[in-house]
């Protein structure tokens, strides 16, 4: 019998302990096949290699993300994920890597050590009492909406990026909301941003959203994997239409 939903919409969702640990060849027995897809997606490496991620359900319980958590991966996958983000990187030219906080700081400086440089810029949420107010931009996030977060360089690092290229580290871009706050701050310094290298591309909304800030922006944009969203049933989710995004990552 085919499983169906629970009365508290937990069906098809497993703990995360075992996820992210993980890198898995493309037969491997341990990689879920689908669509439906009932505990995780098997999300593709540009090698052909998967990484499982686990189905989270969103709030209304009819649809959810295939999720990735940096600081709760394994090195291993860490270290596989930013070998390919280095490479887009590398690519484009890349003179200095910025890592975007909260957790593309945990593939900013590996991705950084891999180019060969002798450190990296990391970006922050919390403002120490030197910064400036001018190096800061507000950032709105769908997850947080009306919350006074701003995202904040430190004076102290603006040499390291005067007159370089730049490749900006995140973990995933699923909105686009932090990326065009963070390419409004970098608009304002010494740079030129030259490729957005994160893990994760999650869904397609952030194409647009990006494009509205910036037309040139969405095609800087490379990550390692691509999730879509999913819609849920009561024998798993499938894939969301139009939200397979099969451009802009390692081809």
């Amino acid at each position: 019998m085919a499983d169906k939903l629970d009365d508290g919409g937990n069906a098809f969702i497993k703990p995360t302990t075992h996820f992210w640990q993980d890198i898995l060849a493309a037969d491997d027995a341990a990689v879920p096949g689908g669509p439906p897809y009932r505990y995780g997606y098997p999300a593709r490496l540009p090698d052909g290699r998967r990484l499982v991620l686990p189905l989270r359900r969103l709030p209304d319980g009819n649809r959810a993300v295939a999720s990735l958590i940096a600081n709760q991966a394994s090195f291993t996958v860490i270290d596989t994920l930013s070998g390919f983000m280095a490479g887009f990187a590398r690519d484009a030219g890349a003179q200095q890597v910025i890592g975007m906080p909260t957790l593309g700081l945990s593939f900013a400086p590996l991705i950084a050590q891999r180019l060969g440089f002798t450190n990296y810029i990391p970006l922050g949420y919390s403002r120490k009492f030197w910064y400036r107010d001018d190096l800061s931009e507000p950032v709105h996030s769908i997850t947080t909406p009306g919350a006074g977060k701003s995202v904040y360089i430190d004076p102290n690092m603006l040499p390291r990026l005067a007159g370089r290229r730049i490749a900006l580290v995140d973990d995933a871009v699923s909105s686009g909301s932090t990326l065009i706050s963070v390419h409004k701050l970098l608009s304002r310094l010494d740079c030129e941003l030259a490729a957005v290298v994160v893990a994760m591309r999650q869904g397609t909304a952030w194409r647009d959203n990006v494009a509205c800030a910036d037309a040139w922006l969405p095609g800087l944009v490379r990550g390692a994997i691509a999730a879509p969203l999913f819609e849920f049933g009561g024998v798993g989710g499938y894939p969301s239409a139009g939200t397979r995004d099969e451009d802009g990552g390692g081809r």
